[in-house]
């Protein structure tokens, strides 16, 4: 009798486990609004704390985002290249200073 209840509960969990398997299976319907909606939604807390989590273990991949947002912005090393023309201007008089509106500090 124990046999043929252990046996009937390993079919009904076979038997479970394939109709749970079928259901995940199935993709959900998703509009391109549903997919703009969560694409657009904030990352939840643990996604933070783990983004957080990164930085502090790889500092050079923060860094490495740092630079992809000035390059985005459009300001990646842009003072280093601005010193290297004031250095090349400044070898000149102070007339050429005043004559050019960048360098004038009006």
């Amino acid at each position: 009798m124990t046999d043929l209840i252990g046996l009937i509960f390993f079919v009904l969990l076979i038997i479970g486990v394939w109709f749970g398997l079928r259901a995940l299976a199935n993709p959900r319907p998703r509009t391109s609004e549903d997919f703009e909606k969560g694409a657009s939604e904030n990352s939840s807390f643990t996604g933070a704390l783990l983004n957080a989590l990164h930085d502090v273990t790889d500092p050079g991949a923060r860094r490495a985002t740092e630079v992809r947002q000035q390059l985005k912005d459009g300001r990646y090393q842009k003072k280093k290249r601005e010193g290297k023309t004031a250095g090349k201007q400044g070898a000149g008089s102070e007339t050429d200073n005043e004559s050019d509106p960048a360098l004038t500090d009006n």
